[in-house]
């Protein structure tokens, strides 16, 4: 009993480091260059829209994209409230997002395939706009000019 003891307790340090191991996946753009955004939570960014209009804030959701589809939601599995309460992303060309360390941008093939994002935890930074309610204006709000995402 007490061999398996010691077996586990490194075992559990080995799958520990590991995991805090992970890379993260930071994508930039030069479009807002010394620019300081604002911290905000998911929440509190959907509930006062009209307070962070025309701002630049820094906020994580998680990411759902699709066909008409690119928008932020909470990333809390808690509730889901729908479209009325996420953010639409309005990424764009003027403001390419390339993978830190190399030349390659987040909508570009690498292995062949597009850069995986749909249903990712994201930390974005970009400047908020109430009136941009996305495909069939079903949005809160929107983000554009995003110039920062951090895959987890």
């Amino acid at each position: 009993m007490l061999t398996s003891r010691w077996v586990f307790i490194p075992l559990t340090f080995t799958f520990m480091l590991h995991a805090c191991s992970q890379p993260k996946h930071i994508y930039t753009s030069e479009c807002s260059e010394g620019i300081i955004y604002k911290r905000v939570v998911f929440s509190h960014l959907v509930d006062s829209i009209k307070y962070y209009d025309k701002q630049y804030v820094e906020v994580t959701g998680k990411y759902v994209e699709g066909k008409n589809l690119s928008a932020l939601h909470n990333d809390s599995n808690v509730i889901d409230r729908g479209n009325s309460h996420a953010l639409w992303v309005n990424f764009s060309q003027d403001c390419p997002l390339i993978l830190r360390g190399t030349h390659t941008g987040l909508f570009e093939y690498g292995d062949g395939n597009f850069s995986k994002i749909n249903n990712h935890i994201m930390t974005i930074r970009g400047k908020v706009d109430k009136h941009q309610k996305g495909h069939l204006k079903s949005y809160r709000g929107g983000i554009d000019m995003v110039s920062y995402i951090e895959l987890r």
